[in-house]
């Protein structure tokens, strides 16, 4: 395939934008994912698939069942507990769910909403895909001198590896919710 062809085909993809930060001031810890998958565009919903684990990996990390939950209260329960969410692309071209397919990539401030909040901790990337590009807008670095960097199994249905074998990275983010804060000058 040649170059043209290509931008080409990219080009007839639809761009896809990412939802608002879901982040209160106190946030602790800062879980952004790649881009919204088509069904969570269509439900204009964070993690709307199905078989998305995301609500399962984040109950045990805040002590809540938010599976059970209305959305609404999945995202109020999240917010008291110290958890914001977000997604390191901001648009995109992709077609279908899979980050393997975006391009044209235009990414979220997530150096300008980590700075807006003062108690954070972390900042967690699920997936592969937005650890990457997440990097990337931090400027490369995984050793910001600010927030912990950590990289969690994608919650995707299309990751393979079981909901038990990606607890416990996962798991991890409890910590930051719960250690006192320590001086940010």
């Amino acid at each position: 395939m040649t170059q043209r062809t290509i931008a080409t085909i990219e080009d007839s993809m639809p761009l896809k934008h990412s939802f608002p930060p879901v982040a209160d001031d106190d946030a602790r810890v800062l879980v952004l994912g790649s881009l919204p998958g088509d069904r969570s565009l269509a439900a204009q919903r964070y993690y709307a698939h199905p078989q998305n684990q995301f609500w399962q990996l984040m109950s045990p990390v805040v002590g809540h069942d938010l599976v059970v939950l209305a959305y609404d209260d999945r995202l109020a329960t999240l917010r008291a507990s110290g958890v914001a969410l977000w997604d390191v692309v901001g648009s995109a071209r992709r077609a279908g769910s899979s980050d393997a397919a975006i391009v044209d990539i235009a990414g979220n401030d997530i150096a300008g909403l980590a700075a807006r909040l003062p108690r954070l901790r972390a900042i967690a990337f699920n997936g592969g895909t937005a650890l990457k590009q997440g990097l990337k807008l931090l400027g490369g670095k995984a050793d910001t001198g600010g927030p912990a960097i950590v990289a969690l199994p994608s919650s995707s249905p299309l990751h393979t590896i079981g909901l038990a074998a990606k607890q416990p990275a996962w798991d991890q983010l409890a910590a930051f919710l719960s250690e006192p804060l320590a001086f940010r000058g």
